[in-house]
């Protein structure tokens, strides 16, 4: 490879090529004046006001916007408790079953998620008259799906914590309530976030289990865009994910001056 870098390089080049191509292709037609979402016609920014002015869009993207949240914040909060416990509580009984189910919807297909949820809220609004499928069964979905990824980031990050500042702690007569507040939860803060992004990218990008799950009138922005698929693409979808790529990318802009700065900031 040190003789031959071109093969890294044109490798490398072919895989942003792939990568990148549409995404700037789309960001493209979304400035364009034609109909057509592949088809140049001038530079225009009608379909931006378009979109503004469309309610079915704007609704399903709040809609995905809060389920994203719920569901992100529920799945931090319990997969901080099961990374803690498979981390901190040592060998209890039922370790190994919450290690397997903790795991299980990481590996599992979405269709099965999305399916065997569908049975259980159908068998409880059977038996119980609760929940009526909707924004809250979706996001109880969600909250399967998106917990064990939480658990895994929250785990790996307390592996590397060193457990005598927290022994120190105890031993100066802190409580176990003030040593997670004030020393484990400053530690694992990055992970808590990172884990919470995660979540809710991963809410947010759904579209077989929140298909399944959902109720109507509770459409989100995916199932919007693949029924939107079948009858042809607007440019409105293009300028809603050039808005959605801008974002993103300025907040990765963002985060990186920020690691940058901290950088820094400790080799001073």
């Amino acid at each position: 490879m040190r003789r031959h870098p071109w093969g890294l390089w044109l490798t490398m080049a072919a895989g942003y090529t792939l990568l990148y191509v549409p995404i700037v292709s789309m960001v493209v037609y979304s400035f364009s004046a034609s109909r057509m979402a592949t088809v140049w016609a001038g530079f225009s920014t009608r379909w931006y006001v378009a979109l503004f002015s469309n309610e079915q869009i704007l609704q399903a993207l709040a809609r995905s916007l809060t389920i994203a949240a719920v569901a992100a914040t529920a799945a931090t909060v319990l997969g901080t408790a099961c990374g803690l416990a498979l981390s901190r509580f040592g060998r209890f009984p039922g370790r190994g079953l919450l290690s397997l189910m903790n795991s299980a919807p990481m590996v599992m297909p979405d269709v099965m998620l999305g399916l065997s949820s569908l049975l259980l809220f159908v068998t409880l609004q059977q038996m119980l008259g609760w929940p009526e499928r909707g924004m809250g069964t979706i996001a109880i979905a969600h909250i399967t799906l998106t917990t064990c990824y939480v658990t895994v980031v929250v785990r790996s990050r307390m592996s590397t914590l060193d457990d005598s500042l927290e022994e120190a702690a105890m031993d100066l007569g802190a409580r176990p309530w003030q040593v997670f507040w004030l020393i484990t939860l400053p530690l694992i803060a990055p992970a808590l976030l990172a884990g919470w992004l995660l979540a809710f990218t991963l809410s947010l990008d759904d579209l077989v289990i929140a298909s399944f799950t959902s109720g109507p009138g509770a459409s989100t922005l995916p199932m919007l865009i693949y029924s939107k698929v079948k009858l042809g693409v607007t440019p409105e979808i293009n300028a809603l994910a050039t808005l959605i790529v801008s974002v993103v990318a300025l907040g990765v802009v963002a985060a990186g001056l920020l690691m940058h700065r901290r950088e820094q900031a400790g080799s001073r």
